[in-house]
């Protein structure tokens, strides 16, 4: 007869091992079972999103991997889900960068056949890229700092300095972004970095007149030819 207590250990530490092993490659298991998250890149390829005119190639697939690798592009979102539009939601990306990289997620945004989204908000991927705005930034409005040698604050927005960014090259690190009414709420592993409220008429940072709450779609940045990203999760939940 069979022990049942040593049959429900195996079980147990089987199913251990399946989540490590997922935390490893960046497929958080559990994550795929939570209620109500969608997910918006099927880990085949890009169908669904459409990249912006410039540098096409910087956006590939590779083992379940979005690869964003090569000269300043953008991908969007443009498949069926909520129609293509989302404005309050939630949403949970797993992301790893390379050392030296730049990226970016952005929300209420829209298609754009070249140069930098004007619309929408930008969520910053950033652990030791020249830019002193850190993962973790609502990008030029709420800025998590990192200065370098030589380094100043950066101009425009609220900046909060830190010894170093909130992410770590070579390691994933989970992004959640929560968008409800004027509040956008942003969290690296768990951690909350920003917590905003938009204000009467927008942000005030020069240079960020299309930084409104609305609705749009999301967009991933290709920043430069040096930078190099994964994406493995980008799952969202309308609210």
């Amino acid at each position: 007869m069979q022990n049942p207590f040593l049959l429900s250990a195996l079980v147990l530490a089987a199913a251990l091992s399946l989540s490590s092993c997922g935390s490893e490659t960046g497929n958080t298991v559990a994550a795929e079972n939570e209620d109500g998250y969608i997910e918006l890149f099927n880990g085949k390829n890009l169908e669904g999103w459409t990249t912006s005119d410039e540098n096409p190639e910087s956006f590939s697939v590779n083992e379940g991997t979005l690869v964003v690798k090569g000269g300043k592009s953008h991908l969007f979102y443009t498949g069926s889900v909520n129609g293509g539009k989302f404005k309050d939601f939630e949403l949970k990306a797993r992301i790893k960068t390379m050392p030296g990289a730049n990226s970016g997620v952005y929300f209420h945004t829209a298609v754009q056949a070249e140069g930098w989204p004007e619309q929408g908000y930008e969520c910053q991927v950033n652990s030791t890229h020249k830019d002193p705005k850190k993962t973790g930034s609502l990008y030029g409005v709420k800025n998590i700092v990192a200065l370098q040698d030589g380094q100043e604050v950066p101009k425009g927005g609220d900046s909060e300095v830190r010894e170093k960014a909130p992410s770590t090259d070579g390691e994933w690190f989970d992004y959640h972004i929560t968008v409800q009414g004027k509040r956008i709420h942003i969290r690296v592993n768990g951690e909350t970095t920003v917590d905003y409220t938009e204000p009467e008429g927008g942000p005030t940072s020069p240079g960020f007149a299309g930084r409104r709450l609305g609705e749009g779609t999301f967009g991933i940045q290709a920043h430069d030819p040096d930078s190099e990203v994964h994406y493995t999760r980008f799952a969202v939940k309308p609210l």
